[in-house]
């Protein structure tokens, strides 16, 4: 009778386990909190319109300090950037702040899937452009809500939250009273 009982018992806890193993990607961020923070980079220099890569204009420089300074009570985990020098910049008085390495990643590559994943229960703040900012955050929520932002908008902020499998979204805008050559 004992042996039964000690088979019956392997055999569930056999179970048990092979069910765990089995959880589809979605199921396994399903508990906890994540919270992502996406923004556009901040002012680019528009001296030169062939240049693709330009860095921040004075303005720019200005607001990556204020969104430095929005993010100071945020005590995030990772910082992901594109490899554009008007992103990283703008990522960069966060970083240094919380002393955090940048992350670089490639908008039309992302898995994202494996993105909540590699967030799973963490603050990760997102700095993109005005076409991947939005594009990002309609893929984290799973339809299609926001579209481009204005080649002007540098002061949206998107927050997407994932608690326990429901997600939530909101798009804040930031006037910033950046002086020139803060």
């Amino acid at each position: 009778m004992k042996s039964i009982k000690l088979v019956l018992a392997l055999v569930v806890l056999f179970l048990f386990q092979a069910c765990n193993e089995d959880k589809k990607p979605e199921e396994s961020y399903s508990d906890g909190v994540s919270t992502f923070y996406f923004i556009r980079h901040a002012e680019k220099d528009r001296s030169n319109p062939d240049n693709v890569d330009p860095e921040l204009n004075q303005k720019g420089l200005g607001r990556a300090m204020h969104w430095a300074e929005i993010f100071d009570d945020v005590p995030l985990d990772a910082i992901y950037t594109t490899d554009y020098e008007r992103a990283t910049m703008t990522a960069a008085p966060t970083s240094v702040k919380q002393d955090i390495l940048v992350q670089y990643y490639v908008p039309e590559e992302i898995d994202i899937e494996q993105f909540k994943m590699d967030n799973l229960n963490k603050k990760v703040l997102v700095v993109g452009h005005s076409n991947t900012t939005p594009q990002f955050v309609n893929l984290m929520i799973g339809e299609d809500k926001y579209g481009l932002m204005d080649d002007y908008d540098n002061g949206s902020l998107y927050i997407v939250q994932m608690v326990n499998g429901t997600v939530t979204d909101m798009r804040l805008q930031f006037n910033c009273n950046c002086p020139e050559g803060r």
